[in-house]
């Protein structure tokens, strides 16, 4: 894994990088929780974008996290989704630079992420698919989302008392009624909001997700261990 940095709208953007050693590799964005009730652990280091981090690194992505602005290293202020939307596809400019020769592009986001992840894929048709953890559907306007162009994945925890699953549930229903576009949804049991003893619950559901929506890269990937190198 490699500190890399880049120049955002908002100035220096900090990210952690890891680039796989097949350049047909797919390749994923992971982004941040960053709510008033979650600002405090609200970066790239929180323990589920650890988590998603990992799973994807071990499916063979050529991954990469970053810090809004306003976030560790990360320059310039919280700009209440609209600077961060900036920062996401700066970032993801980022990434096709180093992968020029990849076809597949995963967008993931957990809370606050995941709200600003499925903004990117409405305005970056290179985006195949998504996968959104605990979006903020009771705090954030997702009426963007008409329709939702690719298929995706979204997470919620039984348990979450910061966003009720009545709330996400009606946009998976939503979604849903759209052809030819397959929205996934899992209800973890016993999950709160944050996922805490259920990590794994969480890494399994996505690593299953994964694998079947990228199923010629996963099982490419399952028979050969592949070694990454970092970026630096």
């Amino acid at each position: 894994m490699s500190e890399v940095f880049f120049n955002g709208p908002a100035g220096r953007i900090e990210g952690k990088y890891i680039q796989s050693d097949n350049p047909r590799a797919p390749v994923a964005l992971i982004l941040h929780p960053h709510l008033p009730s979650d600002f405090f652990e609200g970066n790239m280091n929180h323990e589920v974008i650890n988590c998603l981090y990992s799973i994807l690194i071990k499916n063979g992505f050529s991954a990469l996290k970053i810090n809004f602005r306003g976030i560790g290293k990360s320059q310039g202020t919280f700009d209440n989704g609209v600077g961060e939307l900036m920062d996401a596809a700066t970032a993801l400019d980022w990434l096709q630079l180093h992968n020029p020769s990849s076809l597949e592009y995963l967008a993931v986001g957990f809370s606050f992420g995941a709200w600003i992840c499925m903004q990117l894929i409405m305005r970056r048709p290179e985006i195949n698919n998504f996968i959104a953890i605990s979006p903020p559907t009771n705090k954030f306007d997702f009426s963007f989302l008409s329709p939702c162009p690719i298929p995706g994945l979204i997470i919620q925890g039984e348990q979450d008392s910061i966003v009720p699953e009545e709330s996400v549930l009606e946009l998976v229903n939503r979604l849903s009624r759209q052809k030819n576009i397959n929205i996934e949804y899992k209800l973890l049991s016993g999950a709160d909001h944050f996922f805490r003893g259920k990590l794994n619950d969480l890494s399994n559901t996505v690593d299953e997700y994964i694998k079947i929506s990228h199923h010629s890269t996963g099982k490419k990937n399952a028979s050969k261990k592949h070694q990454n190198k970092l970026l630096l």
